[in-house]
């Protein structure tokens, strides 16, 4: 993993908007209809070659694919595991929303109807027997694409992101929940390790590290503990990988609303630097989270993150307007104040489009101008 030395890096967290074109075969397949299969890798294979020639002109230096074959950053998944079943028809609803959706029921009535504009809704699955990894095409199409994508282009580094092994599904079949999702995170391994064998930098997806420490249904030692046997559960699918290989993004989650009950920042740091990375992504343009780079004068906490990276969030994922570059390096300079410019990677809170929308958060052409105003922002540092 390259660091900031004598410039200071910029990237993001993955998901980019899908072109329209791909979103309509994309939701014919992801609807069981008929669709133009060849037509369909196609359209993928050259939005992941325009998305990366844009990040690299938008001045980003550690780029991805943007999950332009994927329809979630985390349901993808359910294609590439066998052992799971469609359930009920249950939609996927963390519980930490129930908290906003009561306090905001006005709000939350108009914004959930967006997701009337997804290629396809997000449900849950069920697993109701042995879980095992067949997602080797798929995850092969992906890394072709990148890898082919960034011939003839200057970059400092690529990844991939993953999800982390919770969050998708639930267990019918295991005897335990802990059984279920070690399970889970043995099958994963294997898409991990192919991204970093490809020689790709490997992020996992996490925001349900933050969703653990939030949910209402447990109590405050409920919480850590669960938190605790999720980063067990995570560094086992980890084991061996070189933590400079890996990058951890953890996040507040979709929910862009008000978030007067999201957790401090504070009760987050220890348990995601718990999980082995050599890079820790997490919110900090969000509003409610953006006066927490105090956290890191803490020596306790510095100890613990030793010389892994930050990548502070510094461009907002749920909002148009586009951070002045005064402000991304006035918000850098806290952090490398903290733990030395050498540590500090300039990113965003979350990705553009974590679903296939034809209505993402922040509209396309706002995001480029986003992330010229990171790079601007960073070469002022």
């Amino acid at each position: 993993m390259q660091r900031s030395a004598e410039r200071i890096l910029t990237t993001h967290v993955g998901s980019l908007a899908r072109p329209e074109a791909l979103l309509d075969t994309m939701r014919e397949k992801e609807h069981g209809r008929p669709y133009d299969e060849a037509g369909f890798a196609k359209q993928v294979t050259e939005a992941v070659r325009d998305v990366v020639g844009r990040q690299v002109e938008a001045g980003l230096d550690v780029v991805t694919d943007g999950e332009m074959g994927k329809v979630s950053f985390a349901t993808y998944v359910q294609d590439r595991l066998d052992g799971f079943s469609p359930s009920s028809g249950e939609k996927l609803l963390p519980p930490s929303w129930k908290l906003e959706i009561d306090a905001f029921p006005e709000y939350y009535e108009q914004y959930l109807g967006k997701y009337s504009k997804t290629v396809a809704p997000m449900v849950t699955v069920a697993c109701v027997g042995p879980v095992s990894y067949t997602g080797q095409d798929q995850l092969r199409t992906d890394i072709e694409n990148l890898r082919a994508a960034l011939v003839g282009v200057e970059y400092t580094e690529a990844f991939l992101p993953s999800t982390s092994p919770r969050g998708f599904g639930r267990n019918e079949f295991y005897a335990t929940d802990t059984e279920y999702y070690t399970a889970v995170a043995e099958a994963l391994r294997e898409e991990y390790l192919a991204i970093v064998d490809a020689g790709f930098l490997l992020q996992i997806d996490d925001p349900w590290l933050i969703e653990i420490l939030s949910d209402p249904a447990l109590t405050p030692e409920e919480r850590q503990q669960t938190a605790a046997e999720h980063a067990d559960i995570v560094n086992h699918a980890l084991r061996d990988i070189p933590t400079e290989k890996i990058r951890l993004h953890t996040c507040y989650g979709l929910n862009h609303g008000p978030r007067v009950h999201d957790i401090t920042m504070a009760e987050v740091a220890g348990p995601m630097l718990a999980i082995r990375a050599g890079a820790y992504s997490f919110e900090v343009a969000n509003p409610r989270h953006m006066h927490e780079w105090t956290i890191w004068q803490d020596d306790r906490l510095r100890r613990q993150l030793g010389d892994a990276v930050l990548v502070p969030g510094l461009l907002g994922h749920a909002q148009n307007y586009v951070e002045h570059p005064e402000l991304v390096a006035e918000m850098l300079r806290h952090y490398v104040d903290a733990v030395g410019r050498e540590q500090v990677i300039a990113g965003a809170d979350c990705g553009f489009s974590s679903r296939a929308s034809y209505q993402p958060e922040v509209h396309p052409t706002v995001v480029w101008e986003k992330f010229r105003a990171l790079r601007a922002g960073a070469d002022l540092v």
